[in-house]
C-alpha cells in the first residue's frame, strides 16, 4: 500500500511539474472507436490553460444487436513529447442510452441509460503547416447499467480534429 501512495504522489509530482508547448484553444473533428460495436463521436476540445484542455463527446455506437448514444466531458493534462507530437491523460465521465434488440431464439427488447466514469490516455501529433490534429487514445470506462451487465467498457480511439 505503501508503494501505491508513494506512486502516486511521484505521478502527481511528475504531473504538475512537466513541461509542454501551448496546445490550441479550439479543435473540433471526429473521432473513430470501437467498444463493443464500431461509432463515431463529434469531439470538441477547448485549451483552458498552457498545457490542460477540456474534451467533449457526443456519439453513437452501432453493433449487430446495440444501438447507444452517449456524451462524454473529460478534463486532460498534455504533455510535450518532441516536436509535434504530445502525449496527454485526463479523467471524466458521461450518460449513455442504449437499445438492445436481439431476433435470434426468445426475441426480446430491451433499453436504458447508465451512467460511467472514464479515464483516458493517448498521443497526438499536431502538423506545422496544416491546423490538423491526429491522435490515438485509450479510455478505460466503469458504470452501472449497461445492456450486458458488463460494467467495464474499453473503448479505442481514431481522432482527427481542426485547431483553431
Amino acid at each position: 500500500m505503501k508503494k501505491i501512495i508513494l506512486s502516486a504522489i511521484m505521478l502527481f509530482g511528475l504531473a504538475f511539474t512537466a513541461q509542454s508547448q501551448e496546445i490550441a484553444k479550439n479543435a473540433l473533428g471526429l473521432r473513430l472507436g470501437d467498444n463493443d460495436g464500431f461509432g463515431a463521436e463529434v469531439t470538441y476540445q477547448r485549451g483552458i490553460f498552457k498545457n490542460n484542455r477540456l474534451e467533449f463527446d457526443l456519439g453513437w455506437r452501432n453493433s449487430s444487436n446495440v444501438d447507444a448514444i452517449k456524451a462524454v466531458a473529460l478534463y486532460q493534462w498534455v504533455w510535450n513529447i518532441d516536436g509535434g507530437f504530445n502525449w496527454y491523460a485526463g479523467v471524466g465521465g458521461g450518460v449513455s442510452a442504449w437499445d438492445y434488440n436481439y431476433d435470434g431464439p426468445g426475441d426480446f427488447d430491451r433499453s436504458g441509460t447508465y451512467v460511467f466514469a472514464a479515464g483516458d490516455i493517448g498521443i497526438e501529433y499536431g502538423f506545422d503547416k496544416v491546423p490538423i490534429l491526429l491522435s490515438l487514445d485509450l479510455r478505460p470506462e466503469i458504470g452501472s447499467g449497461y445492456y450486458d451487465d458488463d460494467n467495464f467498457g474499453f473503448d479505442v480511439g481514431l481522432g482527427v480534429k481542426y485547431r483553431f
